[in-house]
């Protein structure tokens, strides 16, 4: 028997020995943070799934894990002997959690998770999903807890203050800003659960969780007061200094459900119930009324200062440049030296920790070769890498966190002879990224109005890409921000977010072949006012990455002329910026690189 399997079979006498009859494992800390760290990877732990989202639904009769497009050739193989079943979610026929449960659910029966991981939202659309089934919820125990003997510790890190130089706004500004909006809704309180929204309003920063650089917090806001809740150990001499300069009062994060039950509440509380989990969700709203409302610090954090701004060219720069470098190097030395996926990425992790103000990676690199690229978000290891050779398709997705800036691009290159579907799928996405960060629109379009720009080279050869084109950035924080993106997908409980001067998002149509390859250019725009006019106000973007788009897999007899005319002025723009950095033979690459086509 294997240890998922054993492990699967225990948490089912967990469970009955609970009174559970299902038991729900969301990919989740208690801030519904995107990354988790490990201690909180008891999705993994009990699956074997690795992907960083899939929720795991566990009854006697059947173990279904859920999961995106981005995983399901990853979990197909992560999952092989397990006999967890694989739910595709967004596929046709393919049920979604909540359907399911509401198909197998039958009256009377119990349903668990712990409260502190599933958010407030997903929650209540099961309580109202399953309201007649009379089905009763419990949400006070992590079950999995007493079969993780070795369960890592808590995350804690000490935290740092970002320098005021880098931040364009200070504490008191942005808390003045929160709560002018507070006002302006009625809101008497505001709970802040998000961890990156939390750093960003009190201009702090740690490393909690890896590659973000966060700390486990919450904050709760009133009219007079701002308290935050973080580890004790995590607190320095200076950040103490910081909180008490700025009027904020420090308890530690283990207070904040005992706060919550005994703090006045003379008025709505305000919290975002897509962020904030179920049990405080339930705990506060007995005391008081919620007023379910967007975090109000998301929007101010995606529209980036001028200081941000100034910032984050900087550094996407020199990340570029490193990026180029790198590929050069792949280019010159591959089928001459030894190298597999796992000793190329770090290698690149190496020269980008030489960057000026380097902290961290923003996401761990995505160094995949050949069919291992077709699935988005596969992971070398140094025990599981595949030896890289000079033929096929090298796929990297990279970037670092700096003091002043996130970075995230993606290039594609041939390391020696592709075939001629290859060269269709590259210059097709090629294509589609480039029309993107070409496109004019209206101020009040949403990234779902702008999301075919990208995607219609694709379609018409009928291919498309399992995730949205964009997402947004964030500064010295999360690679994945919102609530800016660009998808053409609507889903449920999904707020679109206006297009906003200042905000940053990616651009990375791709191509994903099972088995073959997989193809991903990826620059990050910043979104800009053009022209004025009786029409209204017109976007556009300009592009923050210069990275060559590798013309050895380039056919233009796959695009349009204007397409053509698109590449060869961002190549002319790549070299202008870029020839500073360069000399010698990596100048003369750099040219080649960027000719004209």
């Amino acid at each position: 028997m294997s240890i998922i399997v054993q492990r699967i079979h225990d948490m089912k006498e967990i469970m009955k020995n609970a009174g559970i009859d299902f038991y729900l494992v969301p990919t989740a800390d208690f801030h519904n943070s995107e990354y988790v760290n490990e201690y909180f990877k008891v999705r993994q732990f009990l699956s074997g799934f690795t992907g960083s989202n899939g929720t795991l639904v566990i009854s006697q009769q059947e173990v279904g894990l859920w999961t995106d497009g981005r995983y399901f050739v990853q979990a197909e193989k992560e999952l092989s002997g397990s006999g967890i079943v694989l739910y595709r979610m967004a596929e046709e026929g393919v049920p979604t959690i909540e359907e399911y449960l509401e198909q197998h659910v039958e009256s009377g029966q119990t349903i668990g998770f712990d409260g502190r991981v599933v958010d407030a939202a997903f929650g209540r659309k099961l309580e109202e999903m399953l309201a007649d089934k009379n089905v009763i919820f419990k949400y006070d125990k992590d079950l999995a807890d007493a079969l993780w003997e070795d369960r890592p510790d808590m995350p804690v890190s000490d935290i740092w203050v970002v320098p005021e130089e880098k931040c364009g706004k200070t504490v008191f500004q942005k808390l003045e800003e929160v709560r002018a909006v507070m006002k302006k809704e009625r809101a008497a309180h505001l709970l802040l659960t998000k961890l990156d929204d939390i750093m960003w309003l009190y201009n702090i920063r740690a490393n909690d969780i890896d590659c973000n650089p966060v700390a486990l917090s919450y904050t709760f806001i009133s009219e007079k007061e701002a308290v935050i809740f973080v580890q004790n150990k995590a607190l320095t001499e200076a950040t103490k200094c910081h909180f008490e300069k700025h009027g904020v009062l420090v308890k530690d994060y283990a207070e904040v459900v005992t706060f919550l039950e005994q703090c006045e509440l003379n008025g709505k509380v305000m919290c975002a119930c897509n962020d904030i989990n179920y049990l405080l969700y339930k705990l506060v709203g007995k005391r008081g009324e919620l007023l379910n409302h967007e975090n109000p610090t998301s929007l101010m954090k995606a529209i980036k200062n001028e200081v941000e701004l100034e910032n984050i060219r900087k550094y996407y720069l020199l990340d570029s440049v490193v990026l180029t470098k790198f590929l050069f190097w792949m280019k010159k030395n591959v089928g001459k030296q030894s190298m597999d996926e796992y000793s190329v990425a770090m290698k690149l992790d190496q020269m980008r920790s030489e960057v000026e103000d380097f902290l961290d990676l923003s996401f761990p690199t995505i160094s995949a070769y050949k069919e291992n690229a077709a699935m988005m978000h596969y992971s070398a290891t140094k025990e599981d890498k595949k030896e890289i050779e000079a033929e096929g398709l090298y796929l990297v997705d990279s970037g670092g966190q700096y003091i002043g800036a996130t970075t995230d691009v993606t290039r594609t290159i041939a390391l020696g002879d592709v075939t001629e579907d290859m060269k269709k799928h590259f210059s097709k996405v090629a294509s589609g990224m480039l029309r993107l960060a070409d496109a004019k629109f209206l101020y009040g379009c949403t990234g779902k109005n702008v999301d075919i720009i990208a995607r219609q080279p694709l379609w018409e050869c009928y291919i498309d890409y399992k995730c949205g084109t964009g997402h947004g950035i964030g500064y010295i924080l999360n690679v994945h921000e919102g609530p800016q993106n660009i998808r053409w997908r609507y889903n449920s409980g999904m707020k679109e977010a206006l297009l906003e001067e200042g905000m940053i998002v990616s651009d990375e149509p791709g191509v994903y072949i099972e088995g073959s390859h997989g193809i991903r250019t990826e620059n990050i725009l910043e979104i800009v006012k053009e022209e004025k006019n009786g029409d209204g106000q017109f976007m556009g973007f300009r592009h923050l990455t210069f990275v060559p788009i590798d013309l050895d897999v380039i056919d233009v007899k796959y695009m349009e002329t204007s397409d053509v005319c698109k590449l060869n002025a961002y190549h002319e723009l790549v070299y202008h910026k870029l020839e500073p950095y360069f000399e010698g033979e990596e100048l003369e690459m750099l040219k080649e690189a960027t000719r004209v086509v």
